[in-house]
């Protein structure tokens, strides 16, 4: 049996009653407990100053506990409020605060870029902080593995917890945290909280103690015996509080997949690969009270509804998750009947935590430890028949690994994703650049820039663009024989995958909205959208394609199609129409097509050095400054040392990763330049507080030769 010792002194056992049954308890249990040998090479290490004795707790008065042996740990919790209406911001901010009133060197950090979270934030004080720059999707849901990457990247910490933003956390999880802190080997701590119908407790103002109704204070240990009306059920992602230590250390071994943060499956994905890895020792807590989950009941509804703003669980998010369940990972396979070594079960006996060798993990099992009767089918932190298997027979669901579909046609995406003055930013992307699409996207992220669509060429980029959390559209007459490497500038399929791009334009533009057309080897700097909306009606701004350094910048078929400005007015419309029509006759490409159209063959609607005039529409034509639109000849800005910083001086808004043949050449330059913002191997976005001494330029060209995307 191996004990954290506290020097609190052991109350004997009472006869009857709840002391009878703890006893009870203890007796059925005792024999099962295996002893630990304390040294590393048996896996676990406590340290002596453990024994320290300095605890001090009012039972009844409620008082915050003094913890034992020192210092406690440096403990970061890290949550993602959602906001209204499937978030309930009176509980988030109870919740919140439950975590503050906790003992010991507690912070907290939200996660999400919607105003709620700073809003909240705004009324806990210092120790809460947001980051923003999580990965979302484009409905706002955050990416649980962005999460867990922050919650990793947690230098200034020693435990990292990840915790639904409602769940009340008492202070047993401090304690336990503690003692499990003196373990001299990674580990990772997963627990259910109780599911409490009609919590009518608030936090004092100082957060020292808990009030009744009746503004009567009540102790924390009273807080740990109101009767749990159930288990969070299983199919919520509400119910599972997650704690490791050492957060720079890996998880798991395998890739953590874009899972939809409270969408199914992810919590116990994670749980299920950290076991499956055997890379950190595993404790299940759930039979400790470490957290409450507070339902009203006014607000105690069906967790697969669509009651109260949440979403029902048959939506597209959801099948996204089960998706990306059934692909990765080993969580959909059968488990054969095997020891797991690491793999522990954590009971408590008066002031003692106890850990109990788990000698075997079935499907089957409903809950690991000695409370299954407690726990009932719900709460099973390992069963997941639910999330993967289909009949008796053990194998995946069709529904579960079948590719997803989002349910929004363009005029929806659009509708969704517009700004105030109707206009999009327009990405299209087929398989070949699909890694690039993703640098782009992150790169808008980054900017704060929401109002884009992507228009996939192909299924491969939907489905992938999908799961990425793109707000992404199929074009039913893209060509299909769309080449990996070879559709660069001047191959049939670059001329068949551009001719796409004007024909989208156009159908957007006939829905009433204004286009920004960029493709995704363009690196933004900063958002143009604000200086090409103020052209004004009746102007289409393109970027120049010409190199030299002076003279004109509109000579004839120096109009480029990758990056331009269409007004969804009367003259635009028109001269598109044109384009396009003029493109579909054409054996070309379709930017010789924007140049003849709008300037005339040779350049007869010149204007000036800048400019055309289309005599039919009376269009006008600007060929926007290089200094600020630079294609990728101009002026060498690609070969230069630091590209950012000339550009940062001339005042680049953007720049073409163009003028270069051949794809991988192209990657190779725009990440060498340090322009890149996407980690194919994690499926992140790279953030100021990612490893981004882990990601190099070599050893991710290599992934995209090897992965083929």
């Amino acid at each position: 049996m191996l004990l954290l010792p506290s020097h609190r002194h052991r109350p004997p056992p009472r006869r009857g009653g709840n002391g009878s049954g703890a006893a009870e308890l203890a007796s059925r249990i005792a024999g099962r407990l295996l002893v630990l040998a304390l040294v590393v090479a048996a896996a676990v290490l406590w340290s002596s100053s453990s024994r320290a004795s300095n605890r001090h707790h009012n039972e009844e008065g409620g008082s915050r506990q003094i913890l034992p042996g020192g210092a406690p740990p440096r403990v970061t919790i890290f949550s993602a409020p959602r906001p209204t209406p499937e978030g309930f911001p009176a509980r988030q901010e109870l919740a919140v605060r439950s975590w503050l009133a906790l003992p010991g060197n507690v912070s907290v950090v939200l996660l999400g870029a919607h105003p709620a979270v700073v809003t909240l934030a705004s009324r806990l004080g210092r120790r809460v902080t947001v980051e923003a720059a999580v990965d979302s999707s484009f409905t706002g849901t955050p990416f649980f593995h962005s999460m867990v990457a922050r919650a990793q990247a947690a230098a200034d910490s020693d435990i990292s917890v990840l915790v639904d933003a409602e769940i009340v956390l008492l202070p047993e999880i401090v304690n336990a945290l503690t003692q499990f802190s003196k373990i001299d080997r990674d580990w990772f701590l997963v627990a259910m909280p109780r599911n409490i119908t009609d919590f009518h407790y608030q936090l004092a103002d100082n957060g020292s103690h808990w009030l009744k109704a009746d503004g009567k204070e009540v102790s924390f240990n009273k807080l740990q015996e109101i009767p749990a009306d159930k288990w969070v059920a299983e199919s919520s992602d509400r119910g599972v509080i997650m704690a490791w230590n050492n957060p720079r250390s890996p998880l798991h071994a395998g890739v953590l997949p874009s899972f939809l943060n409270g969408r199914g499956v992810h919590y116990r994905w994670l749980a299920h690969e950290v076991l499956s890895s055997e890379m950190r020792l595993i404790f299940d807590a759930s039979s400790l009270v470490l957290g409450l989950y507070p339902e009203s009941s006014s607000s105690n509804q069906d967790m697969n509804s669509s009651k109260n703003g949440r979403l029902p669980s048959g939506s597209w998010e959801y099948s996204v998750n089960h998706h990306l369940a059934a692909v990765y990972g080993s969580y959909c396979y059968q488990l054969s009947r095997r020891h797991f070594t690491m793999l522990y079960n954590v009971v408590k006996h008066y002031e003692d935590y106890m850990l109990s060798k788990v000698d075997e993990l079935t499907l089957s099992n409903l809950v690991i430890g000695n409370e299954e009767n407690a726990h009932g089918e719900g709460g099973s932190l390992w069963r997941k028949e639910n999330n993967c298997l289909s009949g008796h027979d053990h194998r995946y669901s069709s529904e579960t690994s079948a590719p997803v579909d989002l349910p929004y046609s363009l005029s929806m995406l659009l509708e969704l994703a517009a700004d105030k003055n109707r206009s999009v930013v327009l990405g299209v992307a087929g398989a070949s650049y699909r890694d690039m699409l993703m640098s782009w996207t992150c790169r808008l992220r980054h900017l704060g820039v929401t109002n884009f669509i992507v228009c996939a060429l192909d299924n491969e980029t939907y489905e992938f663009s999908v799961l990425q959390g793109l707000p992404v559209f199929r074009d039913p007459l893209s060509p299909n024989n769309v080449s990996f490497d070879d559709c660069h500038f001047g191959t049939q399929c670059f001329q068949q995958v551009t001719k796409v791009k004007s024909r989208i334009v156009l159908d957007i533009l006939r829905l009433g909205y204004n286009v920004l057309l960029s493709d995704v080897d363009v690196y933004w700097f900063n958002n143009p959208m604000p200086f090409l909306y103020s052209l004004g009606p009746a102007t289409f701004g393109a970027q120049s394609d010409e190199y030299n350094e002076t003279g004109p910048i509109n000579l004839p078929r120096r109009l480029n199609s990758g990056l331009y400005f269409a007004r969804s007015d009367g003259v635009t419309l028109t001269a598109m129409e044109m384009i396009v029509k003029h493109a579909t006759n054409s054996g070309l490409s379709e930017q010789p097509s924007f140049y003849d159209v709008l300037c005339g063959k040779d350049g007869r609607n010149r204007i000036g050095d800048n400019k055309c005039l289309e005599p039919n529409t009376n269009l006008t034509v600007v060929f926007l400054n290089r200094d600020l639109f630079p294609n990728g000849a101009y002026k060498g800005l690609w070969e230069k040392h630091d590209v950012q910083s000339v550009c940062k001086e001339l005042g680049c808004f953007i720049i073409h990763n163009n003028w270069i043949n051949g794809r991988k050449k192209k990657l190779q330059r725009q990440m060498s330049s340090g322009l890149w913002d996407y980690d194919p191997s994690s499926r992140l976005c790279l953030q100021d507080w990612s490893d981004k001494s882990s990601f190099t330029m070599a050893s991710q060209f290599h992934l995209f030769e090897d992965i083929g995307s």
